[in-house]
Formats: C-alpha cells, sequence, structure tokens
C-alpha cells in the first residue's frame, strides 16, 4: 500500500489544505481593497456653474462644498471629488463625461489609485 493513499495520509493531507487555504484566505481578508479618487480637471470652456452642478448631483456634495472643489479645479487644475472603490469611482467618472458631453462642454474626469 502506497502511503500516500492510506487513510490517515489523506486526512492529513486534508487537513493541511484545509488550514493552507484558511490562511491564505485570511491573509487576503486582511489587505483592503484599492481606493481611488475622482477628481475633475480644470479647462478654458466648462462654465463654473456647470462644475458645481455636477458635483452636487454626482458626488452629492452641498453647494459651499461643490463651490470650493470647482474653484480649486479653477485655481490649480485639478478638483478631488471624493475617494472610493475602484468599480464606483469607474462608474462616476463614466457618468460625468457623459453629461458633460451631452451638454456640449469639454470637461475631463479621471480616476487616480490613492
Amino acid at each position: 500500500m502506497h502511503i500516500a493513499s492510506t487513510p490517515k495520509a489523506l486526512e492529513y493531507k486534508r487537513m493541511a489544505t484545509k488550514h493552507d487555504t484558511e490562511t491564505l484566505l485570511e491573509r487576503q481578508a486582511l489587505k483592503p481593497p484599492p481606493l481611488y479618487q475622482v477628481a475633475l480637471l480644470n479647462d478654458d470652456y466648462t462654465p463654473m456653474e456647470f462644475v458645481v452642478a455636477i458635483i452636487q448631483e454626482y458626488f452629492n456634495k452641498d453647494r459651499e462644498t461643490a463651490t470650493q472643489i470647482m474653484l480649486s479645479v479653477h485655481r490649480y487644475g485639478k478638483g478631488v471629488c471624493g475617494v472610493f472603490s475602484k468599480d464606483i469611482a469607474s462608474t462616476k467618472v463614466e457618468f460625468v463625461l457623459t453629461h458633460a458631453r451631452k451638454a456640449g462642454h469639454p470637461l475631463q474626469c479621471v480616476m487616480e489609485e490613492v
């Protein structure tokens, strides 16, 4: 009889595999998913009021906060609207770009890993 196929050897193998899998899952569970910041980029054509409206609508910011982000876009070339998981960030970028294009504005929206 081959040692690897004895009931005792198979039991040890199952235990080792189960333990290894649990350890791997534990290690993976400890690492948080990467986060992405969504930012608007400045251009010379998109009206400031439109940028404020976009920030309020897609990032749920009040008017004052949206205005501060818009001023950051205007003064520094970029304004961070929020930090999200990859899927949510990607969806927000897509929605903002689609809305801007439909309105005829060249507003750019990007996501960057934090």
